[in-house]
């Protein structure tokens, strides 16, 4: 009997891979580089099932071209906005992806930027390495402080939630907005909820950690950077939309906020050309969940997805759950 097919729109890490091979037919994107449009609609042709990943758009004429034998998408990641979710649920298609697993990775990744930027460790290694340095000066790549201040954030799911628990660490005064309460949050460590508003006046440090919706677009944009304070950093690493990328430089050549930390971006992957030479921001190329660990994980998680819903069981972890019904 013919082994099922799978593709793998990029290479991932082996062990998800060797998973794969075990059970099907599977062919992988041997360029290491996104599918061109005509590359992608050939190669889910006749495909039982497909592992893509952010940078796939698979919209309804991926869907349609990949036919009647494919019956799941496994996104490689934790949001699907790449996939024409209602478009695959009216066909009957299984979309899945990687959640929790990289809440860890994801929230290190946002402490990470923010203490870079913080204290200008980016500028202040290119000045070392260029060979500029010649004594301690105690004028020199004077940062922000991070122990005591104010922490604001946007967004109290799994991994803001995890992000503010790191904050505790640093004796932060910690806000939260979001659509929910987090009750939990709030008895753990003591967080305030807040408006939208009131978080941005009075927060040092502002970090991101909404999905992206039609209503969160532009989340942050000229209104919200008037109201920031002129000393505060933000940090972005959920989604580029969330941020006007155009506003972000306006704010940051007048001075309305102190520095930014960036792991996504509006167009990605252009990012827009005044941020690449600005020396209050720091800039790193979605990387949010790359440790070897959270990726093999994620790997493994898709992998596994693919591998019930070809046998015929339930996902661990379907986004449309409508077409299980």
């Amino acid at each position: 009997m013919d082994k099922k097919k799978v593709y793998v729109t990029r290479r991932i890490p082996n062990d998800a891979i060797k998973l794969l091979e075990k059970y099907f037919d599977v062919e992988i994107n041997p360029r290491d580089r996104v599918l061109l449009r005509e590359e992608l609609l050939e190669k889910v042709k006749g495909k039982d099932a497909v592992l893509c990943l952010l940078t796939d758009n698979i919209d309804k004429d991926v869907i349609e071209t990949a036919g009647a034998s494919c019956r799941i998408f496994a996104n490689y990641g934790v949001d699907c906005n790449n996939i024409d979710i209602p478009f695959a649920t009216q066909m009957g298609i299984i979309i899945t992806n990687t959640p929790e697993v990289l809440d860890d990775a994801t929230a290190d990744l946002a402490w990470t930027l923010l203490m870079v930027v913080a204290r200008r460790i980016v500028a202040a290694d290119k000045f070392t390495r260029n060979g500029a340095f010649e004594s301690c000066d105690p004028m020199m790549f004077l940062g922000k402080k991070i122990t005591g201040t104010t922490l604001g954030l946007v967004g109290a799911g799994r991994i803001g939630f995890n992000f503010a628990k790191k904050a505790k660490a640093f004796d932060m005064r910690v806000l939260y907005t979001d659509l929910i309460r987090n009750y939990k949050m709030e008895k753990e460590i003591g967080a305030i909820y807040v408006d939208k508003e009131t978080l941005l006046e009075q927060a040092d440090f502002v970090s991101l950690h909404i999905p992206l919706s039609t209503s969160t677009t532009h989340y942050i944009s000229d209104k919200e950077f008037s109201i920031m304070k002129n000393t505060s950093v933000i940090v972005n690493t959920c989604s580029g939309p969330i941020i006007d990328e155009k506003a972000l430089v306006k704010a940051l050549k007048q001075g309305e906020i102190w520095g930014a930390g960036l792991d996504v971006f509006e167009n990605e992957p252009h990012i827009e050309p005044e941020l690449l030479n600005m020396y209050n921001v720091v800039i790193v190329p979605h990387i949010a969940s790359a440790t070897m660990e959270t990726r093999t994980n994620m790997g493994l998680i898709a992998a596994g997805n693919i591998i019930k819903v070809l046998s015929g069981e339930k996902p661990d972890s379907c986004v449309n759950m409508e077409v299980l019904k």
